[in-house]
């Protein structure tokens, strides 16, 4: 059996799926599998070629290469190119974005290729050693705390000095998942006094667990939806929410946002508003820029100063961080790979509920219920 890691060609992509500690494990186990990778594929995680040769892998130039094998392992959704790379017998695993690239899931299924999103695995106990939202989330929580202390221009944490004492620092986190977590633990890690808001009521015990205090608004009922995630709220809901939220974060230094709703928009949490009643030279990070932003003046991959203060909309966080990014990320793939490979060979039982619920495409159809629906949605659209 053999498995391709493709070079990623998206764009500022600096992560690869398999590193060679994963490779190692792979080639050399009792199931005899070869790698093949591209060369290059590691050099934006600062892994060079001959790392990967010490594990065991095979080194191949062709571009084409990596798909001419079982499984192929990507980071990013392939390209309308690498699309047409894939075969009917080719099994792709990756972050696919089933929920929002209807037009790219309905094209790998008419390649009859069997693909699996990272991003559909569903979130139960035995599969959170393939959980990669979270182990890249992670990563994202704390360099979004890293980028807020580093732009903020003032200290973090209390000082006291001969000249006198300033005063720590104070930080809002919106969203209390995965990423939201990181950033607290890490602000609260660099001094900051910080605050956790989320409409999961049930997450205030993780939030007070990392000493921030949990801020809570009255929105009315059970905001937490399936597979952990917050519910979408009311129009009636949002507006109470803003309103409140302004009054909030108008005493922050910080704001570092992170709420998402899978395959919607952002929703809005901090209003023009809301910026114009911070202290100048406050900064908001906005991790869900990429979704249309928790804050309504962030713009994708910029930085801009809107009534004095300093709106960041970063794109692809754990890139940033591709080294670990990529070590984390490579383990989940393995794991999944796990359920896949039965001595030596590839089998896929879509009686497993990991494996069925991950599974986008197979046999020429879009299998997943919600993918199906967004390819459909993104039809109408384009007709």
């Amino acid at each position: 059996m053999r498995i391709g890691v493709p070079k990623e060609t998206a764009d500022g992509e600096r992560r690869v799926a398999l590193v060679p500690e994963v490779v190692g494990k792979l080639a050399g186990g009792e199931d005899g599998v070869e790698v093949m990778v591209e060369r290059g594929a590691g050099a934006g995680a600062l892994i060079p070629d001959a790392q990967y040769e010490e594990a065991g892998a095979r080194m191949v130039d062709d571009p084409a290469g990596p798909y001419e094998v079982d499984v192929v392992a990507k980071v990013t959704a392939p390209s309308a190119e690498e699309i047409g790379r894939l075969r009917s017998e080719s099994v792709l695993i990756g972050f696919l974005q089933p929920l929002t690239a209807g037009e790219a899931i309905r094209a790998i299924a008419q390649t009859g290729a069997t693909s699996f999103a990272m991003e559909a695995i569903p979130r139960i106990s035995r599969a959170q050693s393939m959980d990669a939202l979270s182990s890249q989330a992670n990563i994202a929580g704390y360099r979004a705390a890293l980028i807020g202390a580093q732009e903020l221009g003032r200290f973090y944490p209390m000082l006291m000095t001969a000249a006198g004492t300033i005063r720590p620092a104070t930080v809002l986190v919106l969203g209390a998942g995965v990423a939201g977590l990181q950033a607290i633990a890490t602000a609260r890690r660099l001094g900051a006094v910080v605050q956790g808001f989320d409409v999961r009521a049930a997450v205030k015990e993780q939030v007070e667990s990392l000493g921030a205090h949990f801020l809570e608004f009255d929105l009315g009922g059970d905001l937490e939806g399936a597979g952990g995630y917050a519910k979408e709220l009311t129009p009636e809901q949002q507006a109470r929410q803003q309103e409140l939220m302004a009054e909030a974060i108008g005493k922050v230094d910080v704001v570092i946002t992170t709420a998402a709703v899978p395959g919607r928009r952002a929703p809005i949490l901090v209003t023009e508003e809301a910026v114009q009643k911070m202290k100048p030279g406050s900064v908001i990070v906005d991790l869900a820029a990429e979704t249309g932003g928790n804050c309504e003046l962030t713009e994708a991959g910029q930085t801009v100063v809107r009534h004095d203060v300093k709106i960041l909309g970063p794109l692809n966080v754990p890139s940033t961080m591709a080294e670990h990014a990529s070590q984390l990320y490579a383990r989940n793939i393995q794991s999944l790979l796990g359920l896949m490979i039965k001595e030596g060979k590839l089998e896929l039982d879509f009686e497993d509920e990991v494996i069925a619920g991950a599974c986008i495409t197979r046999e020429g159809e879009i299998v997943h219920e919600a993918a199906r629906a967004a390819a459909g949605a993104a039809t109408a659209t384009s007709s």
